[in-house]
């Protein structure tokens, strides 16, 4: 089980930093953006937290904004994968956890 946490808890973390990197490329590049190989590659790697927060969102809801809405859940989602990944470690002690 405390694989399994460690694994989801990678997993957001990367898809964090995709996002957050997607972001400050984006200001970087500017306009150009979409014409930048990084970037194009920050966004393959962030859409499948980008579709799905999209597919569970309201529709009301721009798609400009999608990004931030996508990194506040998954940092919710990063938090609760702590406390589980912590609750596990008292659970099975320290050792076994290193």
């Amino acid at each position: 089980m405390l694989l399994s946490v460690v694994i989801l808890k990678s997993l957001i973390e990367l898809s964090l930093m995709f996002i957050v990197g997607r972001f400050l490329l984006g200001l970087l590049a500017g306009v150009k953006r979409q014409t930048n190989v990084f970037w194009q590659l920050l966004d393959v790697a962030a859409k499948p937290a980008l579709w799905l927060t999209r597919l569970i969102s309201p529709k009301l809801i721009l798609d400009q904004h999608i990004p931030l809405a996508a990194a506040s859940w998954l940092l919710i989602a990063w938090v609760l994968v702590v406390m589980a990944k912590v609750d596990l470690c008292l659970q099975a002690g320290g050792a076994a956890c290193q």
